[in-house]
């Protein structure tokens, strides 16, 4: 485990969207959303936040709610192909299955690095839950002939805007963007062979992101309908702290059309969404929400849809 970063190194207009196969085309980058609820509490008809892009085969995991890696078998994604880990924010339906994530690859049989990158604490979390672990781990190694799952594990703490990494397959570069009161809070940029893929994490509506995402293909952005937050707070007992937040800190449905028109983006997926339980909210009222500000292609996510 190495120390932080230190530099900055299905609907559709028209109709609906359609899923590709989860098995590998050569040379083409896949979007695969994972999970696609809001929130910290379990959803019944949606996952906790993740998705995948997987580009020739190798996969990378921009973040992990609860759950991940049995979304990634349901997409038929291999763990062991698991490249590198991104965190937008170190918020627990963006964070909680973290480690799981890299345990349960491991007892998958990965055998190659994965670096993982994200804002602080991540080295210090990552320590911490392979200490949780060590009995399982040491068990698993002396009783499996395991390799050493700490020697596996490359931690990167991403502190600024600017370049993340770069590999044969993938540019990655990220903007810093508002979510308080958790700071800081990133948004990725991924420059595939073949096109560029934004995922805004969470965020309040940011000209850095619009800058980042500025003639992206794909931009994949959290979304909250706006009449439904008295609704939301009200389920609540802290419902004028809950509404409060929800406001300063997440992107309404008309805000998420503008953000797209002004990045100048090809294709817009909402995800993320809040609220994102039952009773859900219809695809076509999303639409319906976004599209008097976005003329592109809009794409309702769901969980485990391929873009």
């Amino acid at each position: 485990m190495a120390g932080a970063l230190n530099r900055r190194s299905l609907l559709a207009a028209g109709g609906a969207a359609l899923a590709t196969p989860a098995a590998a085309q050569a040379g083409r980058s896949r979007l695969i959303l994972l999970g696609t609820g809001g929130g910290p509490t379990p959803k019944p008809n949606r996952s906790a936040p993740a998705q995948a892009i997987v580009v020739d085969g190798a996969v990378y995991v921009i973040d992990c709610g609860n759950g991940v890696a049995r979304q990634m078998v349901l997409a038929g994604l291999s763990l062991k192909a698991i490249r590198s880990v991104f965190i937008t924010h170190q918020h627990s339906d963006h964070n909680a299955d973290y480690g799981n994530l890299l345990l349960l690859a491991w007892a998958a049989n990965l055998a190659t690095k994965v670096d993982t990158y994200g804002p602080p604490p991540l080295a210090e979390m990552t320590r911490l839950f392979l200490q949780m672990d060590a009995y399982d781990i040491k068990t698993r190694i002396a009783d499996e002939g395991r390799p050493d799952l700490s020697k596996l594990i490359d931690v990167h703490e991403v502190t600024r805007a600017g370049p993340v990494m770069q590999d044969s397959r993938v540019r990655v570069s990220c903007a810093r963007v508002q979510h308080p009161p958790v700071e800081p809070a990133f948004a990725y940029r991924f420059d595939c062979p073949d096109r560029s893929i934004v995922i805004s994490g969470d965020t309040r509506p940011s000209e850095d992101l619009v800058r980042l995402a500025k003639g992206a293909d794909v931009l994949v952005h959290e979304v909250m309908y706006g009449p439904a937050v008295d609704k939301i707070a009200a389920a609540e007992p802290n419902a004028k702290t809950l509404k409060a937040h929800l406001l300063a800190a997440h992107t309404t449905a008309d805000e998420v059309g503008r953000i797209a028109t002004e990045a100048g983006v090809k294709t817009l997926v909402l995800s993320h969404f809040v609220p994102g339980g039952l009773p859900a909210i219809p695809d076509e009222t999303w639409l319906a929400a976004v599209r008097p500000h976005f003329a592109g292609r809009i794409v309702v996510g769901r969980d485990l849809l391929a873009l």
